[in-house]
């Protein structure tokens, strides 16, 4: 008997927080909002260090649909995000998250949307990179973009945007140290890589770059990294 796309997405599902919990990723923790339920996932984010968003811990949740990996999951930040490609809900804008229609108002190539061979690790991979480096041609929050341009034309003379990003992560430290997260703050802590508990929750412990780059050669449903990047693009 031919199995249900629902009962394809729970296998995918289960296989995936599997791989991030034996081998987990820099920058992020994930764990499940609910045991029973493998479509949605809770997200703590870290800022990278040597950015604004250093010393960061956002929040979001995750929600798959019944034929994942076919239709992409969506994201949404709970965490308060001033970003330009995050609307005011908190739902992130990200090309990779667009279904892989054939739009050309968009002004998205197909390449650019989502496709099955994406992963929630290329996925929130695509969207650290995004905190640093967005995407203003085409932002969710055009304020947002227009602060954020001001603030990298000046080379950092304008001091609204980083005002506002430095205030929000400032409160995300109180959030962390109320849910007992040691948020990383070095690069060499952002970096390190250890095996974590075998439950819901992963540590905030990373690959190195030469790691990465091997297990994407080993794993076919994992991309290579030049595609991630192709996911901060026009929303």
């Amino acid at each position: 008997m031919a199995q249900s796309p629902a009962g394809g997405a729970v296998k995918a599902l289960q296989l995936e927080l599997k791989k991030i919990q034996a081998e987990p990723v820099e920058g992020f923790q994930v764990k499940l909002i609910n045991d029973d339920n493998i479509f949605e996932w809770e997200v703590a984010i870290f800022g990278p260090p040597g950015t604004l968003y250093e010393g960061g811990y956002f929040k979001a949740h995750m929600k798959f649909p019944a034929d994942y990996p076919y239709s992409p999951p969506s994201v949404r930040f709970i965490t308060k995000m001033w970003h330009p490609n995050v609307y005011e809900n908190g739902e992130v804008c990200i090309s990779i998250l667009h279904p892989p229609v054939d739009d050309p108002q968009s002004g998205e190539l197909p390449s650019e949307r989502w496709n099955p061979t994406q992963t929630v690790r290329t996925i929130l991979l695509s969207i650290i990179s995004l905190l640093n480096e967005p995407n203003t041609f085409s932002p969710a929050n055009v304020d947002a973009s227009v602060m954020f341009r001001k603030w990298k034309d000046s080379k950092g003379k304008e001091k609204e945007y980083e005002n506002i990003i430095r205030k929000q992560v400032q409160a995300t430290k109180e959030e962390a140290e109320r849910d007992g997260v040691k948020v990383p703050m070095t690069l060499q802590e952002y970096c390190v890589s250890s095996r974590p508990p075998q439950d819901n929750q992963v540590d905030a412990d990373f690959y190195d770059d030469d790691d990465y780059v091997d297990d994407v050669e080993d794993e076919e449903m994992y991309q290579d990294e030049d595609d991630m990047d192709s996911g901060n693009e026009e929303c």
